[in-house]
């Protein structure tokens, strides 16, 4: 498994130099994600993107409602952590201190904090809200309910007003946030959802108060207009709203929970023989670890001793155990199962490949679609146009004739009904299920623009070594040129045209020479030879001179002599003729071999085959992909007449054959150009241009670390199948996205008309403000239980497994 290297730092620093007229300096920029308080809907979250966008030095900042978090990027040579978190302070939220001890643990105990703090708010105001509402409602519905004598309102209007008034104080006083951040919100003209309630609620509680006065100046008519059950109703269901939205809130990174959940947090070390249980945190690189049957492993490593199986599917999906021998890597979280085993410990704490995971995840989880955008626009205005609203509508009742109560329901009601927070929730509530989804089951997404991108994907471009075909080619064939060779043990050697009688040792004398030439190369097919040449007991030279010749092969000097291994094009490039060996190089080809031509001092000496087994899962992946819809091309620096065999097998419609690793690229872009949205699949160096230039690049986590930092997506399991759930995935994610901002929008657009008295005009009903506090805690809630229906979304290729708490947890 290879990820980026150390991603899971909270903060990570690069330097940079910029050149300034009048003087250059580095520049230093860090990035981190600090948690902010206080946020209660999308105006919050514009409100803290524009406090800390104006620190000189930022140079980016996104905050996601949903986690409740900041990703800010600035220079830490002109800036420190202290002047962002004084921004964020002075624009009125409270920006969270970075973990200390165990952040899933943290996390949790202050989920668990905040829910159960709102839960009992909501049930103190509860029990007061109903004889409140009971007292307030009994008389006006006519339906004989029992009130007390002493409280009549028609007997002892005071009695009344002044047991409504009791009872609503203490409602207002467990709401009494709602005023503290709303009113200091309006203070700094940057109103939000707290600022609606807080005006709505104290505009209902002021005119009560009011008529109260009345009352007890003898006006008995005003015992008909107090509304201190529509404030008291309105905190009440906004609290329980609040409670439900905690709640819901808490599940959409379940998955990432889960994952962390599998470190076990003691690990058993080996020192001067002896075995001792140490904390997590005390396990240093170069430690000897030992993990029992049935233990979880506590930190990546290499295996010193002992063999075991590995379940190794809460990282990368894969249902089957993988075998675990010495000089094997393990993986913190995974879980051993048959044998003990003792390894050196390689990655600890945040440098471990489950951190980097989460990192990867919740660095999605915090970026924004571009979808988001003009939520965030309309989140910008929203509040303010909602407050103009409501004064205009109710003053225009007042102008045409209505009275006082009537033209108070209807601010109220504007006030109460309008939904930053379903705005603010249904982007990135979508995108952190999603992301979660995708990591349960081995598919790293790194940024909200990149499920967005896949969504609309209709070509897929796999490279053809190590993607298709498992990129571990092996020697199947050697030719010679001028002699024949009696067959070696797992080698089929065939006889050139034009040969005669050699010995054996003509073959091991090529294949030796070729070895030696390809030591120093890294790709697949050099590797191979030289593989086979060892495994032989071949004894090989070190070349004196080496070349790689990207795209064509190597050329080396060994011993003396000048080796050139490679396709025709290279034999082409040296005036090396090689038509003799033709036909058996066609015949490779056909079979799904790759001929590898061999020419010593300028004279082609034969050709060695190599072939690549294609990956069980290609073909499955393949169809799936045709079956929706997409596009599936295959591209590869191999010649036609392989790459023909290989699609063959695969299913594979398209073929761009002997392209270059340079212009993979270009012919990405060409079907960019004729208007097809392009995923690029791919695992090597050579691929990585091409990753980047692709609408979304999506790299087999197997590959080389520069394919995996060029990718949007990153596959932890080797299976093809995975790149069309990740396609599945990101339509599905999106559609959501789509969903909950169509109903964000449409609940607002809808409802804001019927509070400011629409139906009214057409001899309608009047919105009661109490309805409307009930339709908008509801709205917010439904973006999020919409959002979690993703974690029950079955993936095509899915395979079902169970995350299993570590031993002893």
């Amino acid at each position: 498994m290879s990820l980026p290297s150390n991603p899971a730092a909270t903060t990570t620093a690069t330097s940079t130099t910029t050149l300034d007229a009048q003087l250059p300096h580095e520049v230093n920029v860090c990035t981190t994600t600090i948690p902010v308080g206080g946020m209660t809907c999308a105006s919050c979250v514009k409100h803290v993107e524009k406090a800390v966008g104006r620190v000189p030095g930022v140079s980016s900042v996104m905050v996601n409602l949903a986690s409740e978090k900041a990703t800010i990027s600035y220079d830490g040579a002109s800036q420190t952590m202290a002047s962002i978190r004084d921004a964020i302070t002075r624009a009125g939220y409270q920006p969270g201190e970075e973990p200390s001890g165990d952040p899933v643990d943290e996390d949790r105990l202050r989920k668990r904090r905040e829910i159960r703090v709102l839960w009992t708010k909501f049930v103190v105001a509860a029990v007061l809200t109903v004889p409140l509402l009971y007292i307030a409602m009994g008389p006006m519905l006519g339906l004989g309910l029992p009130l007390p004598e002493a409280l009549h309102p028609m007997k002892h209007p005071l009695a009344y007003a002044l047991a409504e008034l009791a009872l609503v104080l203490p409602v207002i006083a467990v709401g009494y946030r709602f005023y503290v951040v709303g009113y200091a919100a309006l203070a700094r003209r940057s109103p939000n959802m707290d600022s609606l309630i807080a005006v709505g609620t104290s505009a209902a509680f002021g005119y009560s108060c009011y008529n109260v006065w009345r009352i007890s100046a003898g006006d008995m008519a005003a015992v008909d207009a107090l509304y201190f059950e529509t404030a008291g109703v309105i905190i009440t269901l906004i609290l329980l709203g609040k409670s439900l939205e905690a709640l819901t809130k808490g599940r959409t990174s379940d998955a990432i929970k889960k994952l962390l959940g599998l470190t076990p947090k003691t690990a058993f070390i080996i020192k001067n023989d002896v075995e001792l249980e140490v904390p997590l945190a005390q396990v240093q690189v170069g430690d000897l670890v030992l993990v029992k049957p049935g233990a979880n492993i506590p930190v990546d490593g290499v295996v010193v001793n002992g063999h075991s199986s590995v379940d190794e599917s809460m990282l990368t999906g894969e249902s089957l155990p993988v075998d675990k021998l010495p000089g094997n890597q393990v993986f913190a979280a995974t879980s051993n199962t048959t044998g003990a085993l003792t390894f050196r410990a390689e990655k600890v704490g945040a440098d471990t490949a489950l951190a980097q995971i989460v990192q990867l995840v919740e660095t999605a989880q915090g970026s924004k679609a571009p979808i988001a955008a003009l939520a965030d626009k309309v989140a910008g205005v929203f509040v303010p146009i909602v407050f103009a609203t409501a004064l205009l509508a109710s003053v225009t009742w007042l102008l045409a004739g209505y009275d006082m109560q009537f033209a108070l329901t209807i601010f109220v009601s504007v006030l109460v009904i309008a939904c930053p927070c379903a705005l603010g929730l249904a982007t990135p509530v979508a995108i952190m299920v999603g992301t979660g989804k995708g990591a349960e089951h081995g598919i790293l997404i790194k940024s909200a623009a990149a499920i967005e991108a896949a969504h609309t994907v209709d070509t897929v471009v796999f490279d053809k070594t190590g993607t298709i075909t498992a990129g571990k080619p092996s020697v199947t064939d050697i030719v010679l040129a001028d002699g024949a060779v009696l067959p070696l043990d797992r080698l089929e050697v065939t006889v050139g045209k034009h040969s005669t009688a050699l010995t054996q040792q003509t073959s091991f004398e090529l294949l030796r020479l070729a070895a030696s030439a390809e030591q120093n190369s890294e790709h697949p097919l050099g590797q191979a030879i030289v593989k086979t040449a060892k495994d032989y007991g071949l004894e090989l030279s070190v070349a004196e001179s080496f070349d790689s010749l990207t795209g064509r092969g190597v050329e080396a000097t060994v011993a003396g002599r000048q080796v050139l291994v490679g396709n025709p094009a290279l034999l082409d490039e040296r005036k090396v003729f090689y038509s003799e060996l033709a036909e058996a190089a066609t015949n490779c080809a056909k079979d799904g071999k790759t001929p590898m031509y061999v020419a010593i001092d300028s004279q082609v000496a034969g050709i060695i085959a190599v072939a690549d087994v294609v990956k069980p899962s290609s073909r499955e992946a393949i169809a799936l992909l045709k079956k929706s819809g997409v596009r599936v091309v295959m591209v590869t620096g191999d010649n036609k007449l392989t790459a023909a065999s290989v699609a063959r097998q695969t299913g594979v419609d398209e073929v761009l054959a002997e392209v270059l690793p340079q212009d993979k690229a270009a012919e990405i872009s060409k079907l960019q150009t004729t208007g097809h949205k392009v995923a690029m699949v791919g695992d090597g160096i050579n691929d990585a241009p091409a990753l980047t230039q692709a609408d979304v690049g999506i790299a087999i986590g197997s590959g080389t670390d520069i394919a995996i930092e060029s990718a949007d997506i990153v596959l932890l399991r080797p299976e093809l199948t995975a790149v069309a759930d990740a396609i599945q995935l990101s339509q599905q994610t999106i559609r959501n996205v789509k969903q909950n901002l169509g109903w964000a929008f449409g609940y607002n657009i809808i409802g804001i008309p019927i509070a400011a008295g629409v139906l009214a005009t057409f001899g309608g009903p009047l919105l009661n403000p109490i309805f409307a506090a009930a339709a908008m805690s509801l709205s917010s809630v439904s973006v999020l239980l919409n959002a979690l229906r993703l974690k029950r979304l079955r993936l095509r290729n899915e395979v079902s497994v169970p995350l299993k708490p570590p031993s002893g947890a």
